[in-house]
Formats: C-alpha cells, sequence, structure tokens
C-alpha cells in the first residue's frame, strides 16, 4: 500500500494485546507508528507523540519490550471508566460515539506523520479544541 510516494504496511497484531511487540519481528522503531487507546485523554482527543514509557498500557509495555521506546504514538482518547467499572471491562467493552469519531482524525495523524514528520503533526494535532 502507498501513502503519497511512500511504501507502508498497516499491521493489526493477531496477537493477544498484552503481546503485540512480538507482531513486530523484522520492524524498528524508526519504522512504526503505533496507534492506541489512552484512558488520560478525553474521548476522542488524538494527539501524536514520540517516546515515553507503557503508561500502564500492557499493550505498549509490549511494543516497548520489544522496540525500545522511542516510536510513534497516535493516541486516542478514550477516557476514564466510570466508578465501579473495571478498566479491564470498560476498554474491552464499546467504543462510545465520540472514540468512533476520532478514528478518522487519527488516520490523518499517522497519514501527516508520514508526509510531513512526527514534529508537524505534533503541531496539527496537539493542540486544545
Amino acid at each position: 500500500m502507498s501513502l503519497g510516494l511512500k511504501d507502508i504496511t498497516l499491521l493489526k497484531p493477531t496477537t493477544f494485546m498484552n503481546n503485540s511487540g512480538s507482531a513486530l519481528a523484522g520492524y524498528g522503531a524508526d519504522d512504526l507508528i503505533v496507534v492506541h487507546d489512552d484512558l488520560d485523554l478525553p474521548p476522542g482527543d488524538v494527539r501524536v507523540k514520540v517516546g515515553g514509557g507503557a503508561g500502564g498500557h500492557n499493550g505498549l509495555r509490549s511494543v516497548i519490550q520489544r522496540l525500545g521506546p522511542d516510536f510513534v504514538r497516535v493516541r486516542v482518547g478514550i477516557g476514564r471508566p466510570p466508578t465501579g467499572m473495571t478498566v479491564t471491562d470498560y476498554v474491552l467493552g464499546g467504543m462510545d460515539a465520540a472514540v468512533r469519531d476520532a478514528v478518522p482524525r487519527a488516520a490523518d495523524a499517522v497519514e501527516a506523520v508520514v508526509e510531513d514528520g512526527p514534529e508537524a503533526a505534533m503541531n496539527r494535532f496537539n493542540v486544545r479544541a
């Protein structure tokens, strides 16, 4: 598949989320943009980030163990679970409308990273509404 003049590969690991890093054999951190949910962002917010920790996200922890922390991330906010609901049940539950509406923006963020680089994508997407 190509995006503009660049060839890209889209990966959707078929592993359990906690083992996402095992699906990346043959890839390096410089080749990667990870799109993931983020409990620390309000539902529907999209942000671009380079590097960092796992922040309790087991899928990111697996990727970091495989490749190190210095890869581009497109973070899609899902917010925190309601009182009384576990994080696991919340994350594995249905996607609310704000998060569904953020999917095209997350795709735009990936495209911006590929075409213009992470810094330009951060300047475009990491703004408060």
